[in-house]
């Protein structure tokens, strides 16, 4: 094809780059740079611009921190890629992304990410940018709370007033996500402004991670004193933005010291997570789910068997857990007032270090998961619930991995040729492991099309689940001993050790009050 394809914008012109008969348009702006004045602030309107703007390169990635964190250059943050199959089309579904990192990392560029096969089925995806860490998700005062939800509000909004232009359908609109990304979408079905951006959801991996504003001042605190400043966004917007996220680093490589005070936040590795901040956030998806206070939607959730086993293997922990460990993981995340003694009975063959990643897995990300998925069947709305049991390849961190966290994302992706898929699945990935790719690639391409991914929906009387496997097949929930322990108990958030908070935990129909 001759030529670069062109699209008419509110805000301008635009011109991306042909990608075999695809149409890729990267680093479009959907809010102003979040430099100056506006740090820390909510997004705000992107300016147009007259001619045609190129957007053939990804914007630049957003300050992070973790081991994982990539380099950031430039501070043109908030910006979105579209991939369409059809530029001149109209009424195509289309799929926005939202990465997962823990809140803390993460970018758009990923090529585990790469939107081809999605594309090549007839979505148009788009994939975003949003602020992470400091800049996203520290309490900062004379800030909002939560900004990295304000970001990709900023980035729906923008997609329902564009995405024509592209070929997409604004009243299609599926959003998916992995991990923080789930999360992500989990509190945007509890968000008055989100409403009307998107009809179906997504939800890989859900984490359970919420925190308390008393506990989101203490971390803001802590991290404004090492590096001596105040607390607030007037004096944090005059530090470097990669010297407040290599703060945030350090101080989640020093949460052992925190632990007292702390508690669950400081055990999970990450200083920051989303805070119930009364305003962007103001109570749990399942609460506000589960009490009618948001409906339920057309929603596809799953979760893998071995979640916690990536963490194992990052840490170079596996293998070396101890009994005190262990104990430690069980009162701090199984619920209470029994749940230590009730995983050791349901679990009466497992090591210490099995409870250990059996309760990890199951707080942070699996009893979420399905607790989404029940409460959103409640309200209103149908769930789809899938396990991931395929295990990543014998080659890959000495066959340890097993079905771990974020092995799912190259296979809905189809891009098993990509970095994390070479090495989860090899150069030569297996029969079995193209077909599982098949299948959830396909359920997210029909699930964005018509609302059902080829599987039948969890209900409350069978609780089906599709399994991906060696053979895949749909069954009864397979974590049955684990829901049985969570059952009327939700993910609390987390607190300063010591203060009670409400627990949407239903006993008998009566909501009741424990401590964190």
């Amino acid at each position: 094809m001759s030529g670069q394809p062109r699209a008419h914008t509110a805000e301008g012109v635009v011109a991306g780059r042909w990608r075999g008969e695809h149409a890729v348009f990267r680093g479009i702006p959907y809010a102003r740079p979040p430099v100056g004045q506006l740090r820390f602030q909510a997004p705000a309107p992107v300016e147009g611009w007259d001619g045609t703007r190129q957007a053939t390169e990804f914007g630049p990635v957003v300050p992070q921190a973790g081991p994982t964190a990539e380099d950031s250059a430039g501070n043109d943050w908030l910006t979105l890629n579209v991939s369409t199959p059809a530029l001149g089309s109209a009424g195509l579904p289309v799929l926005v992304w939202i990465h997962g990192g823990a809140y803390i990392a993460g970018a758009s560029s990923d090529p585990m990410y790469d939107p081809a096969a999605l594309t090549s089925a007839g979505l148009v995806v788009v994939s975003i940018n949003y602020r992470v860490a400091a800049e996203g998700f520290v309490l900062v005062g004379g800030a909002p709370a939560n900004r990295g939800f304000l970001d990709q509000i900023a980035a729906l909004e923008w997609v329902r007033r564009n995405i024509a232009a592209f070929g997409g359908d604004p009243d299609q609109v599926t959003v998916a996500g992995q991990s923080a990304g789930a999360g992500s979408i989990a509190a945007m079905l509890t968000m008055e402004r989100a409403r009307g951006l998107f009809r179906r959801a997504i939800a890989h991996s859900v984490p359970g991670s919420l925190c308390t504003r008393a506990l989101a001042e203490e971390v803001a605190a802590v991290l404004a004193d090492r590096i001596g400043a105040a607390p607030d966004a007037e004096a944090l917007s005059g530090i470097d933005p990669s010297r407040l996220a290599g703060e945030l680093t350090a101080l989640g490589a020093d949460l052992s010291g925190h632990r007292q005070r702390w508690g669950r936040l400081a055990q999970t590795g990450v200083a920051v997570c989303p805070v119930l901040d009364g305003t962007v956030l103001t109570e749990p998806p399942w609460r506000a789910l589960a009490d009618g206070r948001t409906g339920g939607i057309e929603l596809l959730v799953g979760h893998t068997r071995d979640e916690f086993r990536l963490f194992s293997v990052m840490m170079g922990r596996l293998g070396t857990f101890t009994e005190a460990e262990a104990r430690t993981a069980l009162d701090l995340f199984a619920p209470a007032p029994d749940g230590a003694d009730a995983y050791r009975a349901a679990y009466p063959q497992a090591t210490w270090e099995e409870l250990l990643e059996l309760v990890y897995s199951d707080a942070l990300f699996r009893m979420p998961s399905l607790r989404l998925a029940q409460t959103n069947q409640a309200a209103g709305g149908t769930s789809f619930l899938f396990e991931l049991r395929l295990a990543a390849s014998a080659s890959a961190a000495g066959g340890a991995l097993g079905a771990c966290h974020s092995l799912d994302v190259p296979l809905a992706f189809g891009t098993l040729d990509s970095p994390v898929g070479q090495y989860a699945f090899g150069d030569r990935p297996a029969p079995e492991v193209s077909a599982a790719s098949r299948e959830l690639r396909g359920g997210w391409v029909r699930f964005a099309m018509t609302g059902d991914p080829g599987w039948p929906a969890h209900e409350p009387e069978r609780a089906l689940t599709r399994v991906l496997d060696v053979e895949s097949q749909t069954v009864p929930y397979p974590e049955e001993a684990s829901r049985r322990i969570w059952e009327g108990h939700d993910p609390d958030p987390f607190d300063v050790t010591g203060r009670c908070v409400e627990r949407s935990q239903t006993v008998a129909g009566r909501s009741r009050r424990s401590p964190s």
